[in-house]
């Protein structure tokens, strides 16, 4: 199968979809650190990050061969690797909270997540606007 033709207009709409994504999951970020949410709550549970993340896989096939694409995988894989271990997270620290020490694991580990997450977009975007594709 061929790979996509791309043009500079549908480059740079792509371009501007993944701006808009990783904006999308920056104000999702900073809901939860600056609201009532958790960062990480707010990050896998808030419109913003799911409605970024819709974006990402409706058009990540149009973006498939270009540099673009790693920055569809980036945000797609932090999504899903941060939704992974904050259940990871949940189901080590439920058990221990009858001993309570499941309470500090529990905000230490979304503590841990949140920082990474931020880590992730910022990055992505950064680079994004340095025009480079990310590491896969």
């Amino acid at each position: 199968m061929n790979a996509p033709v791309v043009t500079v207009g549908s480059e740079r709409d792509l371009l501007r979809i993944v701006q808009i994504s990783y904006g999308l999951h920056a104000l999702g970020l900073a809901l939860g650190a600056f609201g009532a949410a958790s960062v990480v709550g707010s990050f896998l549970f808030g419109w913003p990050s799911i409605i970024a993340v819709i974006l990402n896989y409706v058009k990540r096939g149009e973006a498939r061969g270009t540099w673009l694409e790693t920055h569809f995988a980036w945000q797609i894989r932090t999504f899903w690797f941060a939704a992974l271990w904050a259940l990871i997270v949940a189901l080590v620290s439920g058990p221990l909270m009858f001993v309570l020490i499941g309470f500090g694991t529990w905000a230490l580990g979304m503590l841990v997540l949140g920082v990474w997450a931020i880590y992730r977009i910022g990055r992505g975007w950064m680079r994004l606007n340095d025009g480079q594709p990310m590491p896969i």
